[in-house]
């Protein structure tokens, strides 16, 4: 059954129909929702976006094609999927509240944080965390922060077809839904879906649960644990249109002529990284059933199970890449980055020596040189690491990279994404992404980076800057990823130890190596401090 509202998200919804970009044909989305929260100004949600200073200026600022429409040619629209699924969001987040379910704005606003969309990136950008939200939210509502099956649902009931729709209150009856499928001929064919869903449902939250073991035992990886946190919340909430007591009754365990079937393949897996895989797997094809046969009952459950298998895929990548990631860079400790030198002999000499002394890998960075030279020295140094443990990093530029045959290339915030520079240099090489924020090193995560640049630390020598993220940012990252990170901005024998104590064990530098007087012999100096810790 789809939840009830509270008045004041009722009112929020009927707000946000009038504001709108696009044609009356428009689907209802998130940009349109946080400006019907924030045009109730005394609700919870707006009290929590005002507390952040967020208000209307801010989302029209960042949206500026979002327009407000006259209120005599407002009207109800049908959910964008990306506000269903922020709606089955918030519903999952609140599965173990008493039913009927009612959703307050304050619950609205969970739904909006807590979704794989622009809107939830941008909060996250003006200072929402979802998790402070979440537990802040419970709270409000004198629950837990850790939601339980839900229990004792009524029966499936039929989707609002707008925002606008009057939903039932705890003092209205609910009308039960169809029993029976579209097209459903018999009670056998009924419980035939039934089982398969039921089946199917258990297997993804049965997969997303060792996942989320996985990775936050043997990865200790706290940002993917969020992530792997989130899709089993939601999913608990879309599964939560469907009747448990019908599920259950539909169940046949003991007559299930798949129990007795298995493959020695099932019996063993090599190692951790099998297990998750293998995990993996289970949910999206689970997910992929649930949503073929959902189809015959809910249409809206369908719709969400397909946008929360895309999501399962994108952790799977960020899990896979994390894996491998760790292993490439195993040995690397010591990342250096140097620019063209005055001349090729004297670039030559400064790799090798750097190269011979073990550091771990060579970024060459230089904006001062032309295309045609910077290209010249990637190549060189590619020939001089070439058959060595020190990897070629190429700054900024993909198509270098790509002709340099390096064996990774780094990118800025403001440089090409990930994904468009994995167009150019293929599925093999190493990206790594600068990041200033946990925000943007979560997201780097998501956006299958490789590894992190996590800084400035302190003042460079090298390079500029207008603010220092500090020490603290190094152990907010270390501790919220296990994706290989390098500090950077202005590391040295003098501070050196003060950064490995934030927990992060990987350090960039430039002028402590490059404007040593013998930069192989500072290289090897700090090669030891690492060891060592």
């Amino acid at each position: 059954m789809p939840p009830a509202f509270t008045p004041a998200s009722q009112r929020a919804l009927e707000a946000a129909t009038r504001w709108s970009p696009l044609p009356e044909s428009h689907q209802l989305g998130p940009v349109e929702l946080l400006l019907g929260l924030l045009d109730e100004p005394e609700c919870r949600a707006a009290t929590m976006l005002a507390a952040r200073a967020i208000g209307p200026s801010d989302v029209l600022a960042r949206w500026p094609e979002v327009a407000a429409t006259e209120a005599d040619v407002a009207r109800s629209r049908d959910y964008s999927p990306q506000l269903a699924a922020a709606i089955a969001s918030a519903t999952g987040r609140t599965s173990h509240y008493p039913r009927p379910l009612v959703l307050a704005t304050e619950h609205l606003l969970l739904g909006l944080a807590t979704t794989d969309d622009e809107v939830a990136r941008w909060l996250v950008e003006r200072g929402v965390d979802p998790w402070q939200l979440e537990e802040e939210v419970h709270r409000l509502n004198g629950q837990s922060c850790e939601p339980v099956q839900p229990i004792d649902l009524p029966a499936v009931d039929e989707p609002p077809s707008s925002p606008t729709s009057t939903a039932p209150t705890r003092s209205q009856s609910v009308e039960p839904s169809r029993t029976a499928p579209p097209g459903a001929t018999s009670a056998h064919e009924q419980v035939r879906v039934l089982r398969i869903l039921d089946a199917s449902a258990n297997r993804a939250r049965e997969g997303l649960r060792v996942v989320e073991d996985f990775v936050r035992f043997a990865c200790d990886d706290a940002s993917l644990m969020a992530i792997t946190k989130s899709l089993r919340h939601d999913l608990a909430g879309l599964l939560a249109r469907l009747d448990p007591q019908s599920l259950l009754a539909a169940r046949e365990t003991q007559a299930d002529v798949g129990t007795s079937v298995s493959t020695p393949a099932e019996l063993v897996r090599a190692s951790l990284d099998d297990v998750a895989t293998a995990s993996l797997k289970r949910v999206e094809e689970a997910l992929r059933s649930l949503e073929e046969y959902g189809k015959t009952l809910d249409p809206v459950l369908a719709q969400g199970l397909e946008q929360l298998r895309y999501r399962v895929y994108t952790l799977e990548r960020a899990i896979g890449i994390g894996t491998a990631s760790r292993l490439r860079l195993a040995e690397c400790r010591l990342y250096v980055l140097i620019d063209g030198r005055e001349d090729a002999g004297r670039f030559e000499a400064l790799a090798a020596s750097l190269v011979a002394a073990g550091v771990g890998a060579l970024q060459l960075r230089d904006k001062t040189l032309s295309d045609r030279v910077l290209l010249e020295r990637a190549k060189l140094l590619r020939q001089v690491t070439r058959g060595s443990p020190t990897l070629c990093i190429i700054n900024d530029r993909p198509d270098l990279a790509a002709l340099a045959e390096a064996d990774g290339l780094h990118l800025g915030q403001d440089e090409l994404t990930v994904k468009d520079a994995r167009t150019v240099v293929g599925s093999e090489m190493l990206i790594g992404v600068s990041t200033h924020s946990v925000e943007e090193a979560r997201q780097a995560v998501q956006d299958g980076a490789s590894y992190l640049g996590v800084g400035p630390t302190f003042p460079s020598t090298t390079k500029q800057f207008a603010t220092f993220t500090g020490l603290e940012l190094l152990e907010a990252v270390a501790g919220a990823t296990r994706l290989p990170a390098f500090a950077i901005g202005g590391i040295d024998r003098t501070n050196l130890d003060r950064v490995l104590a934030t927990g992060i064990g990987r350090v960039a530098v430039a002028g402590a190596v490059c404007g040593a007087a013998d930069p192989a012999a500072a290289a090897r100096e700090l090669l030891g401090r690492l060891a060592s810790r």
